[in-house]
Parts: C-alpha cells; sequence; structure tokens
C-alpha cells in the first residue's frame, strides 16, 4: 500500500487544491467543472466550517497531493476525493480513502464516477464499494459495511 498520510485541512492547502482543480485534464476525468477563484475559497471556507463534513488532506512524499472530503446530502453520507495530476497512477487515492474509510464510520457510504473515470472505479472497488446505480454518464457506488 502507497505510504500517505491524512491531515486536517489547513488555509494553506486550499491554493494548491485551487490549482488542482484548474488542470483541464483532471476536470474532463471527473466530468466536474473547475471553479472561480471566489467561489471556490467561499466554497472550502463553508466546508471548513461545517462540523457535519469531515476533510483531509492527503500528503504524499510531504506533498499536498489532494483532499479527501465526506458530507451530507439529503439522507446519503457522501465521500469524494480529488488527487493532482502528479499524484495519479501510484496508489495514492487507494490509499487514502481506504485510511478515510476507518474515520468515516457512516454506511452506507456513496461515491459518485464518471462512468469513463476507469482509474477512479478501481478506487472504489479496490476499498470495497459496489455499483449501487449506473446512470449513462455516470454511477453510484456504495460501501455498505
Amino acid at each position: 500500500m502507497t505510504k500517505i498520510i491524512l491531515r486536517s485541512v489547513l488555509p494553506a492547502d486550499l491554493p494548491i487544491f485551487f490549482e488542482q482543480q484548474l488542470d483541464p485534464q483532471a476536470t474532463a476525468m471527473a466530468a466536474y467543472p473547475s471553479k472561480d477563484r471566489g467561489p471556490f475559497m467561499l466554497h472550502w471556507e463553508q466546508n471548513m466550517k461545517n462540523r457535519e463534513v469531515v476533510l483531509r488532506t492527503i500528503l504524499y512524499k510531504g506533498k499536498v497531493a489532494g483532499h479527501i472530503i465526506s458530507w451530507r446530502e439529503k439522507y446519503d453520507q457522501k465521500v469524494g476525493y480529488w488527487l493532482g495530476r502528479e499524484f495519479w497512477g501510484r496508489g495514492v487515492a487507494t490509499s487514502a480513502l481506504m485510511e478515510f474509510i476507518k474515520e468515516v464510520k457512516t454506511r452506507p457510504l456513496y461515491a459518485h464516477v464518471a462512468n469513463h473515470n476507469i482509474a477512479s472505479k478501481r478506487v472504489l472497488e479496490k476499498c470495497g464499494f459496489v455499483i449501487h446505480e449506473e446512470g449513462k454518464k455516470e454511477s453510484m457506488y456504495m460501501l455498505s459495511d
């Protein structure tokens, strides 16, 4: 397993997260649009103040590789993660999700993934998630135990 550290998100992490989400290849892979700086920072400031949201910075070899987050949406507990492209394909997301689901005990836990994002589907499957709903553009995965 790839050696990562999950720690609390610090304000100094936000500019790195902002730059990571501007990467056109990453937004295409995630099928999630990037945000302008103002809305991005406001979104993160709100998440950091919300005690219901669990968010962690993913560190790999001492560098901020990305983030992982869990939040409640209606009746479902969701999980999502984002890595800077230079950290793709190294097992970082799988290791981070495996650690994170030890901390976030709520089940079922749901994750949405773009159908063309084969790597992210593999991350979820390696961590015990199974397909819950399959859509045309995205699928929802679920971890029940």
